[in-house]
């Protein structure tokens, strides 16, 4: 099949009313991503009534949208207003206030200061890893995206906001931001929906984000107030909140609570819902694939043994770093990255007007074959430093790319090495119920039923008959009967 990048092809693939429609509201996450994949490459425009935006995966594409002519693909249209709703404009933002944002922000999160942050993390690991012995002791089931959305919660309220959360403040925003995140599916399927008309899950959205609001602002309130006038950090130099109000102060000469606000909501919400969801979904993948299950636990054992995981060992688990790596070629951050078109241009020989919305597709562009061997399975193999090829630079982009590339990504390598070693290093989780889930699009994906893990301890090989789960589905695809899956949110989160 051509791909669009050919100067013949002038024309994108049209995927008419009829066929778009049924198969979006059908499986909305999976036939987007067919969708593309369908089309090798090539341009798809979507055909949604009212609404048709254009569907860009080829890694070309991907490039020019995002790096090369960024300026002219604004985050801004209609798929930006669900989530600003929460996020405001901040680092999600663009303009001035995105940049003011990114100024701000972007020394917090550099390689070197997340790696100042490491000992803290690794406390909270581990000490959340010890309070799950009754669990493994009484053999209780437990869910593993709340497992997993928890642990990155402390770790984030810990080492961002210092004691300026507390936990039992932290597990009060932990719903409110899963409900923000799932209930504005239907207004990013439909996004011409007009406001003014009630759709499912508005009532949740506005109730949680005025929850967040009724915490967050408290603590700004307060922060604020113990901000001495010399600049002095009030004994927390470390923590967020006062870190974002005196940076606003020297940039802005005086700290808007609103942007503040912005700022620490769009972050918060970035470092934990996505690594979250990501980490969710790997243990559906280690299921599936014992053989890597097996070999990453070796390594995990040989390196950490059994004591709690430390900041030094991440550096030793080269076979780790590759399963993220490969987690993050099949279950991307951004879902989609959307974009509006600023000014008349064309994206591979195909013209595009001012003000049409094109979405980039991290997932699909993750799965084309021309840029992948087997994409469809999932191979940590594929990046060992004797067989990684040469590959377009945009044809892995789980962080998104150009001047917007996400700036937890540092934040994520670390805090998932940590969460997943810290696991496995004391236990051996077992997924109970393999089946196909069932996937609820929003600001993440997550899985409609729960995810159940047994946690045997580390050195078990064998499970008691009685704690053998059913017969998988049978496989399809990447991750076996858990393919077609992806959260948005961190991949473009800056």
């Amino acid at each position: 099949m051509p791909l669009a990048t050919d100067p013949t092809v002038t024309k994108p693939r049209v995927l008419p009313f009829y066929r778009a429609v049924p198969r979006l509201m059908k499986d909305p996450v999976a036939e987007l991503a067919r969708m593309g994949t369908d089309a090798g490459g090539r341009i798809v425009r979507l055909d949604i009534g009212p609404f048709r935006p254009y569907l860009v995966s080829h890694p070309d594409h991907v490039q020019q949208v995002l790096k090369t002519q960024w300026s002219n693909f604004a985050r801004e249209g209609m798929f930006w207003r669900p989530l600003r709703r929460v996020t405001g404009r901040s680092i999600l933002g663009d303009g001035e206030g995105w940049a003011s944002s990114r100024r701000i922000l972007q020394p917090l999160f550099t390689a070197r200061r997340v790696a100042s942050l490491a000992e803290d993390m690794a406390e909270v690991v581990a000490g959340h890893v010890g309070e799950l012995e009754r669990d493994a002791r009484t053999g209780r089931l437990v869910d593993a995206a709340h497992l997993m959305t928890t642990i990155t919660n402390q770790t984030v309220i810990k080492v961002l906001f210092g004691g300026r959360i507390s936990r039992e403040v932290g597990e009060r925003l932990l719903p409110e931001f899963a409900t923000c995140a799932t209930s504005i599916g239907f207004r990013l399927l439909f996004p011409f929906v007009p406001y003014s008309m009630r759709v499912p899950g508005d009532r949740a959205f506005l109730a949680a984000a005025q929850r967040i609001d009724d915490i967050v602002y408290p603590l700004i309130e307060e922060a604020r107030a113990e901000d001495a006038p010399d600049g002095d950090d009030g004994g927390r130099p470390d923590e967020l909140v006062s870190a974002l109000i005196r940076a606003r102060m020297r940039e802005d000469g005086a700290a808007d609570l609103r942007q503040v606000r912005d700022d620490l909501v769009s972050i918060y919400g970035a470092a934990s819902e996505t690594t979250a969801m990501a980490l969710t979904w790997l243990w559906t993948l280690l299921h599936d694939h014992p053989e890597v299950n097996a070999r990453l636990r070796d390594e995990i054992e040989w390196v950490v043994g059994d004591g709690p995981v430390r900041p030094s060992h991440v550096q030793e688990l080269p076979y780790l770093r590759m399963v993220l790596q490969e987690l993050l070629r099949v279950h991307p951050p951004g879902w989609i990255i959307p974009r509006q078109v600023v000014a008349d241009t064309e994206i591979g020989g195909v013209p595009v007007k001012a003000g049409s919305q094109v979405l980039v597709s991290p997932y699909t562009t993750h799965r084309l074959e021309e840029f992948w061997e087997r994409p469809l399975e999932f191979d940590p193999e594929r990046w060992a430093p004797e067989r990684e090829q040469r590959r377009h630079r945009y044809a892995y982009v789980p962080f998104g790319a150009g001047p917007h590339v996400c700036l937890g990504q540092h934040l994520f390598h670390l805090q998932a090495a940590l969460v997943v070693a810290g696991l496995l290093a004391r236990y051996r989780p077992v997924l109970t119920n393999p089946q196909r889930f069932t996937l609820v699009p929003g600001a993440s994906v997550r899985p409609k039923e729960a995810l159940l893990l047994r946690l045997l301890p580390s050195g078990t090989d064998e499970e008691p008959d009685a704690w053998r789960p059913p017969v998988a589905a049978p496989a399809i695809g990447v991750g076996g009967a858990h393919d077609w899956m992806w959260p948005m949110g961190a991949g473009d989160g800056a």
